[in-house]
């Protein structure tokens, strides 16, 4: 007889960790480690599992009939991703590759979909995530349609550095300029310059890697 599912502790004080979740016993997955510019998953690959990432970063793009391609995200530690097969979609529409050296944990379509039957607080949380995705989505395309490059770059720097989420300055995965400006939709070379413009301004720096300064809201904010 199988063993019930191991169940994430929680109390009134400490939100559901899904984490501690998914790395317990009861559920079944595997855990995948992915050299930097690793291919996850290819455009067009049969889309059969959902994956979380562990530690390291993911680039989500999508390649168009003649070839151009364009980056969709760049995720971190806590994201989801892939999890289009949940809504029946039988191939991946794009492709994801590791930034960093990446461990992802890979679930099972099938055991994907019992956890979220059955695991409520586990639901509730991916339920959030995916809503908030959404959300972003959003923004992002009205990020695209109204505001000025140098607007889009450093909104798309300080999402990638996750704003809000600690006060102190944050340091990025690896990414390229040329990533960055498949990401806002503009040239290198529009990127070059508006990095280098906020590096005189102090709102970010290069010190074994790229480093994210709060006060780049500022640009953002500014009419």
């Amino acid at each position: 007889m199988a063993s019930a599912p191991v169940r994430a502790k929680t109390s009134k004080n400490k939100a559901f960790d899904a984490q501690v979740f998914l790395d317990s016993a009861g559920v079944a997955r595997r855990i995948v480690e992915f050299p930097r510019k690793a291919t996850i998953y290819s455009q067009g690959d049969p889309a059969k599992t959902v994956m979380y990432i562990r530690q390291g970063g993911v680039r989500l793009s999508v390649v168009n009939g003649t070839g151009k391609e364009a980056v969709v995200a760049v995720l971190k530690p806590g994201d989801f991703f892939g999890e289009g097969c949940l809504a029946a979609q039988p191939i991946r529409i794009g492709a994801a590759k590791a930034v960093a050296p990446t461990s992802v944990l890979v679930i099972e379509k099938d055991e994907m979909i019992r956890v979220l039957h059955t695991e409520h607080e586990f639901s509730d949380r991916f339920i959030s995530y995916m809503l908030t995705r959404n959300i972003r989505i959003e923004a992002d395309l009205v990020d695209q349609l109204f505001n000025s490059t140098e607007k889009r770059l450093a909104r798309a720097l300080l999402l990638l550095a996750r704003y809000g989420k600690e006060n102190q300055p944050q340091r990025l995965p690896k990414i390229s300029q040329e990533m960055l400006a498949d990401t806002i939709g503009t040239t290198r070379s529009r990127v070059n310059l508006f990095m280098n413009k906020f590096k005189k301004m102090g709102l970010i720096k290069y010190n074994g890697g790229l480093q994210i300064n709060s006060s780049l809201l500022s640009v953002v904010l500014h009419e």
